[in-house]
């Protein structure tokens, strides 16, 4: 069987590669071993997380009307398989609609592995009937979006399913009484959150000196406040794991670092400690591609490898891992598979963390700024000058603008707080038009809303804002 476009992978950046080339005239073929598409983000990352986020939050909020505002409710009441049947039936529906959308657009899906033989044949291997006679599929172009999975160091491999991935995690097998959570960044502290909410006591250890180490401290620093609160003070930062090993139905856990030196047991462990791309297994030796000594598959600016016959997005193709990443490199592929000339030029990739507050940042940090010595200017808002987070009872947040002083062009945007994810577009879209500083200021912003904290940002950097009084520094 000949294709002319060959997409291998069906998460994110796969899918989405797919119906883009069929949109765009393409006869299309997409090979996933699984039998749903979505991949790791939809199936058993970002959107199952998210789901139980939710449930997360909400119980959250209750506590802080009964601690807070005097509006008290009885103890929650915990089904847990209810709990479980909800999130899956989220992950059903939106995996069921992928493949609506691709017999829709006439993509044909086949179910199974596929290798490469060569720079334009791919073997499948599996037992589904989508798989053509003879099990090979030769292509012109093929996209490779294979994804990436959790990272397991060797020494915390144990046979046990006590032990977790952040596939393990998300399956919410139970409610563990204890749990320790390896890794202080976004997985770690989103499902900690989530365990926590529901009644476990999580513990968390990190080998750097602080939680998110990529953030800016000044965001990190509300977010870690919290955490302490609801995970009792157990977080231990600058501290190693020595070793693991389950008995009695326990983990035994070895810690080595200044914070801790002990040895603790766990009703389950959870390793959290990033993730690393799926390029092994897949044949690229017969091919041209080039794989770097961390996996990733190397690609020029329009996603096109060394061998011209594929092109490569997502997680397999660079940090950042972030589905959103993966989509926008799916278009530059397909644009320049259908023969326009497109290269990827964006200024930024936001990031957010969805925990309780959330944490989003774009553009330039001030961790960045001082590495490289680039000229900044940070604007700080605190949300307790924000009429809306008082009603909210959420002041702990801040707003932060980088700010080029020679220009006023934002170069980066951090902000911690409830609903930091959705009002980060803002600031990602005044990076990507190289806006000013009043180009934001003088934008009318709804009262009372969290939006209006970048606005307020903006004018602390000119001095102008109403509600506090802090002049521009004079130069």
């Amino acid at each position: 069987m000949h294709a002319p476009v060959v997409v291998l992978g069906g998460g994110p950046g796969g899918y989405a590669a797919a119906f883009m080339a069929a949109d765009q005239g393409l006869d299309v073929t997409l090979v996933e071993m699984e039998s749903r598409l979505g991949g790791t983000c939809l199936l058993r990352g970002c959107i199952p997380s998210k789901a139980l986020l939710h449930v997360a939050n909400v119980m959250s909020e209750v506590d802080e009307l009964t601690s807070d505002w005097g509006v008290s409710y009885s103890d929650p009441s915990i089904d847990i398989d209810k709990v479980r049947a909800r999130k899956d039936k989220v992950i059903s529906t939106l995996s069921g609609g992928l493949g609506q959308l691709a017999k829709r657009r006439k993509v044909k899906v086949i179910t199974a592995r596929g290798t490469f033989e060569n720079s334009t044949t791919l073997k499948l291997e599996g037992e589904n009937d989508s798989i053509p006679e003879g099990g090979k599929l030769t292509f012109d172009k093929c996209i490779l979006a294979t994804g990436s999975s959790p990272a397991m160091p060797g020494p915390w491999r144990v046979d046990s399913d006590r032990v977790m991935d952040s596939t393990g995690a998300l399956a919410l097998a139970d409610i563990p009484k204890t749990m320790l959570v390896i890794g202080g960044g976004y997985i770690g502290l989103e499902m900690g959150t989530v365990y926590a909410n529901l009644g476990t006591e999580v513990s968390v250890v990190e080998f750097a000196d602080g939680l998110v180490p990529m953030a800016d401290r000044d965001i990190i620093k509300p977010l870690r406040k919290k955490l302490d609160e609801l995970f009792g003070e157990r977080i231990y930062t600058n501290t190693k794991v020595g070793s693991l090993t389950v008995a009695d139905d326990q983990v035994e856990v070895t810690f080595e670092g200044p914070a801790l030196y002990d040895t603790r047991r766990y009703d389950r462990v959870l390793v959290s400690v990033g993730r690393r791309p799926n390029s092994q297994n897949l044949g690229l030796e017969n091919t041209s591609v080039k794989v770097t000594d961390r996996g990733f598959v190397e690609c020029d600016a329009r996603q096109q490898t060394a061998d011209p016959h594929i092109f490569a997005i997502g997680d397999i193709a660079g940090d950042p891992m972030l589905a959103h990443k993966a989509t926008h490199e799916a278009k530059i592929a397909v644009a320049n598979i259908a023969g326009h000339d497109e290269f990827w030029d964006h200024k930024c990739i936001p990031a957010v963390m969805f925990t309780d507050p959330e944490i989003a940042w774009a553009g330039l940090t001030e961790n960045d700024a001082k590495a490289n010595n680039t000229p900044y200017e940070a604007a700080i808002y605190p949300w307790a000058a924000s009429g809306r987070a008082q009603a909210l009872g959420r002041t702990e947040g801040l707003t932060k603008l980088l700010v080029d002083p020679e220009t006023n062009r934002v170069l980066g945007c951090g902000m911690v707080g409830p609903g930091a994810g959705e009002l980060i577009a803002e600031a990602v879209l005044a990076i990507e038009m190289g806006c000013e500083v009043e180009d934001i200021t003088e934008s009318i912003h709804p009262h009372p809303t969290l939006s209006e904290t970048i606005m307020n940002a903006g004018e602390i950097y000119y001095g102008t804002a109403v509600e506090m009084y802090k002049p521009k520094k004079k130069k």
